[in-house]
C-alpha cells in the first residue's frame, strides 16, 4: 500500500507539472516587462500599453515640452496633465501627445492638472493604472490603433477635459495649425487636427463613450490656439465612464471603422486580456534562463524593440503619404517611426531574425515613401519625414533584408529607390559637393562635414553590395569606390577623421575630445567628437581600417585608447553619455565598437567590455536605461550580447561573435525552429558541434533548422 501510495503521488506530481494550464502560468512573459524602466532620466521611455507595432500609445503626459519630457513623462514628476494617446518611444524630440482626456470633480475652467498617488501607479504590457488625487481611478489599454480609457470616479456626478488643442511640443508655442471638429451626438466627437512640430502631419480621429454626456462647455480659446478644449459633464450610474479614442492618417470615417472594427465591444478586461495575449506571442520569441533581475531588464528590452515601427494603415487598408494622398497598403501594411539612423544598426537586424514576418512591410513602407516623397525616409513619424540626422539609412536596411534572402519586397524598384536617393540632392544631402571633393568640405556645409561623410560611407557600401549581388557590376563599382572615400578625411598625423576645407586643408585648431552637435554646438560631428566617428567605417570595411592604420597592432592600440582616454566635461545633449574612455554608449555611433576588439589582438578585452557595457549602463530601475532608447536600438544592443552577437556589418547577413550574457537562451524562429545558444565558457565556440573559425557567424546558419551554438 505504501508503494502504490507513492507511486500516485508521483504520478500526480508529474500529471501536475505537466498541466498545460500551469505550463502557459509560466509562459507569461509579460510577467517580466518592467513598463517603467527607462522613464527618469534619458531614456524617455512611457509607461502606458500599447500593442506590437502599434499606431496609439495612450498614456500620462507630466508636461507637454521640454527634452526630458519627449514621451510626455518622467516617473519623478508629481503632476499629470493628463492622458494622451500617441507618443513615441525614447526619442530625443517631442512629437504626438494627440487628444488629451483629463478626468477631474471640481468645477474649473483651467489648470488641469492633477496630482496622483504614486503608490497606486501601475503598469505591464497592455494595461496602465494610477489613481489621481482627486479619488479618480484611471485605466489605459490598447488595441493598434484605438486607446481604450476606463475611469472610475468617487462620485456619479463627473466631469472630463477633452483638449484637442494638447501636444507635446518641440521649439513651438501653437502646434495646431487648424482643426475640424464636430460633435457628432452625446456619445461621439469626430475630427481632425492638422499639427506642425517635428513633422507636419494630420491625425483624424473619432472619440466615443460608453455613457452620454449631459453637456459639453466649449473653453475659450488661448492665443495662438487653433482646436477646441471641451468640458464635458456625465450622470454615471456605476460611477463608471469608458471611452474609445480611434485615430487615422485618413479621415474621421476611417477613425470609426478602425474603432468598430477592432473594438466593436465595451469590455475593458478582456481587451487587457487580449493586449497580453498579443504581447506574450512576441515576448515568447526568446526564451533565457537568467536571474529575475536579468530577465526583467531583458524582456523589457524585447517589449522596446516591439513598439515600433508603427502600422499607420487604417483596417482597411488606406494611408495617408508623405505627399497627402490617400493610398491603399499593400498587406494593409504602412510602417512609420522609422529613426533611421539609430535602428539600421541593431533594431532592424533583429526584425529579420526574431520578428521576420514584419521585415517585407517594413521595406515596402520605405519604397513606396520614397516614390511619394522623392527619397528613401530619413526618419519618418505618421508618414511624414522631420529630416532628422543625417545619411539615408533606409539603405543598410533594404540590402540586409535582401542579402538574408527576404523576397517579399520588388529588388529592382527598392535598388531603383537606393540609387536615386544617394545621387539626387536633398535635405542634408549634397552628391554633387561630395563627388566633386571626395569628401564634404567643412567650409561648404553648415555642420557636420566629416560625419555626413561617413554615414554616406555605410550606405554606399551596403548599396554597392546589393547591386553586385543583383548582378549590377557597374552600380556596384561606382558605390563601393565612393565607400572609401572615409580615407580622404583621415588624417595620419592625429589618427583622426578630420573636417577638410574645399583647399585640402584641414581644420584648425582641432580636438578630438571636443563633441559637437547641430543644435547645441555644431561642428564636423552629429552628437559625437572625432574618436566616436572614427570607428564608423567599421561597420563595413575592418580590413580597410586595420590597413589604415598600419596593422593589427596599431588596430589594437587605437581601440584601448579610445576606451581608456578619459572623457572631459561630458554633455548628454551632445552624445557623451555611458562612458567608458570615449566610448559612449548612450548614442548610437559607438555600439559596434567593443564588437571590433574581435579582429584585434586582445579578443578577451573586448569580451569585458561587452560585459561592463551590459552590466553598467542597464538595470530593472526608472534610470535603468542611461540614454535615449531610440526606438528600440539600444534595447537591441542589450538582446543580441545576451545571445552572444552582434549585427556590426548592417547589411552583409553576418554577426559578430561576442560572449553571451545569460546561461542558455532558446530563439524560437518560426517553422518549429531553434536557435538554442548554451554559455559553456568553452574556449572554443560550436555551431552544431562544429568548431566556428575566426570571429563571424552567418545569419543564414543561424536560422537553418534547429541550430545549437555552444560558447
Amino acid at each position: 500500500m505504501k508503494i502504490n501510495s507513492i507511486i500516485i503521488f508521483l504520478l500526480l506530481c508529474f500529471l501536475y507539472n505537466c498541466n498545460p494550464i500551469e505550463k502557459e502560468a509560466e509562459k507569461d512573459f509579460t510577467q517580466f516587462v518592467n513598463p517603467f524602466i527607462g522613464t527618469q532620466g534619458t531614456g524617455h521611455t512611457f509607461p502606458g500599453p500599447c500593442l506590437p507595432f502599434g499606431m496609439v500609445q495612450p498614456g500620462p503626459d507630466n508636461k507637454d515640452q521640454g527634452w526630458d519630457n519627449t514621451s510626455g513623462y518622467q516617473y519623478n514628476d508629481s503632476i499629470i496633465m493628463g492622458f494622451s494617446q500617441t507618443r513615441a518611444n525614447g526619442t530625443g524630440i517631442n512629437e504626438f501627445g494627440d487628444i488629451l482626456l483629463q478626468p477631474f470633480t471640481e468645477n474649473k475652467t483651467d489648470n488641469f492638472g492633477e496630482l496622483y498617488l504614486k503608490e497606486t501607479e501601475k503598469a505591464y504590457p497592455g494595461y496602465y493604472t494610477v489613481t489621481l488625487k482627486n479619488k479618480v481611478k484611471v485605466e489605459l489599454t490598447a488595441t493598434s490603433k484605438v486607446a481604450f480609457h476606463q475611469y472610475t470616479y468617487p462620485e456619479n456626478n463627473a466631469k472630463l477635459l477633452v483638449d484637442l488643442q494638447h501636444g507635446l511640443k518641440f521649439l513651438t508655442d501653437s502646434l495646431v495649425l487648424e482643426s475640424d471638429v464636430q460633435i457628432e451626438n452625446n456619445n461621439t466627437i469626430n475630427g481632425y487636427c492638422h499639427t506642425k512640430n517635428w513633422v507636419d502631419r494630420k491625425y483624424f480621429f473619432s472619440i466615443q463613450f460608453n455613457q452620454a454626456f449631459n453637456s459639453s462647455f466649449k473653453l475659450p480659446r488661448k492665443a495662438k490656439e487653433n482646436a477646441p478644449r471641451y468640458v464635458l459633464t456625465f450622470n454615471l450610474p456605476n460611477k463608471i465612464l469608458q471611452t474609445k479614442i480611434a485615430l487615422s492618417t485618413v479621415s474621421a470615417a476611417g477613425a470609426k471603422n478602425n474603432l468598430i472594427t477592432e473594438l466593436p465591444n465595451w469590455n475593458f478586461d478582456t481587451t487587457v486580456k487580449n493586449a497580453k495575449d498579443v504581447w506574450n506571442t512576441y515576448l515568447s520569441r526568446i526564451e533565457i534562463e537568467a536571474p529575475q533581475k536579468q530577465k526583467e531588464i531583458f524582456y523589457t528590452c524585447l517589449y522596446r524593440l516591439f513598439i515600433q515601427p508603427s502600422n499607420i494603415a487604417d483596417v482597411d487598408g488606406k494611408y495617408r503619404g508623405p505627399d497627402d494622398k490617400i493610398d491603399i497598403a499593400p498587406n494593409k501594411e504602412y510602417y512609420s517611426m522609422l529613426s533611421l539612423w539609430d535602428t539600421y544598426r541593431a533594431a532592424h537586424p533583429l526584425y529579420t531574425l526574431i520578428a521576420p514576418e514584419r521585415v517585407n512591410g517594413f521595406i515596402n513602407s520605405m519604397i513606396i515613401h520614397s516614390q511619394k516623397a522623392g527619397f528613401l525616409p530619413i526618419w519618418s513619424a505618421w508618414g511624414q519625414d522631420n529630416y532628422c540626422m543625417i545619411g539615408n539609412h533606409a539603405i543598410p536596411v533594404i540590402s540586409d533584408a535582401y542579402s538574408k534572402g527576404f523576397t517579399g519586397f520588388d529588388a529592382n524598384n527598392a535598388l531603383k529607390e537606393m540609387v536615386k536617393s544617394s545621387t539626387e540632392n536633398h535635405i542634408n544631402s549634397n552628391f554633387k559637393l561630395l563627388n566633386q571633393f571626395g569628401y564634404y568640405p567643412f567650409d561648404s556645409l553648415d555642420n557636420e562635414a566629416v560625419s555626413r561623410t561617413l554615414e554616406h560611407g555605410v550606405d554606399d557600401y551596403c548599396l554597392a553590395l546589393m547591386a553586385e549581388k543583383m548582378g549590377k557590376k557597374e552600380i556596384a563599382s561606382q558605390f563601393y569606390k565612393r565607400a572609401g572615400y572615409y580615407r580622404n578625411v583621415y588624417d595620419h598625423s592625429t589618427r583622426q577623421m578630420r573636417g577638410k576645407d574645399s583647399k585640402g586643408n584641414w581644420r584648425s585648431p582641432f580636438n578630438p575630445l571636443m563633441a559637437t552637435s547641430p543644435m547645441n554646438n555644431p561642428g564636423d560631428y552629429t552628437e559625437a567628437n572625432a574618436w566616436q566617428y572614427f570607428w564608423t567605417p567599421a561597420q563595413y570595411d575592418v580590413e580597410g581600417m586595420i590597413t589604415l592604420l598600419g596593422g593589427k597592432k596599431n588596430f589594437t592600440t587605437q581601440l584601448d585608447s579610445f576606451f581608456s582616454i578619459k572623457a572631459i566635461n561630458p554633455n548628454k545633449h551632445l552624445g557623451q553619455e555611458a562612458m567608458i574612455g570615449q566610448y559612449a554608449h548612450g548614442n548610437e555611433p559607438s555600439h559596434h565598437i567593443a564588437y571590433l576588439y574581435a579582429y584585434s589582438e586582445n579578443q578577451a578585452k573586448g569580451k569585458k567590455l561587452i560585459s561592463r557595457i551590459y552590466n553598467e549602463f542597464y538595470n530593472n530601475t526608472t534610470t535603468g536605461m542611461i540614454g535615449n532608447d531610440d526606438c528600440g536600438q539600444m534595447s537591441a544592443w542589450y538582446i543580441f550580447s545576451s545571445l552572444g552577437f552582434y549585427p556590426v556589418n548592417p547589411s552583409n547577413a553576418t554577426y559578430v561573435l561576442g560572449n553571451p550574457q545569460v546561461k542558455n537562451a532558446t530563439v524560437h524562429l518560426g517553422n518549429n525552429n531553434k536557435l538554442i545558444v548554451t554559455n559553456n565558457s568553452k574556449n572554443e565556440i560550436q555551431l552544431n558541434s562544429k568548431t566556428v573559425k575566426g570571429p563571424i557567424i552567418l545569419h543564414k546558419d543561424l536560422i537553418s533548422g534547429n541550430v545549437n551554438l555552444d560558447f
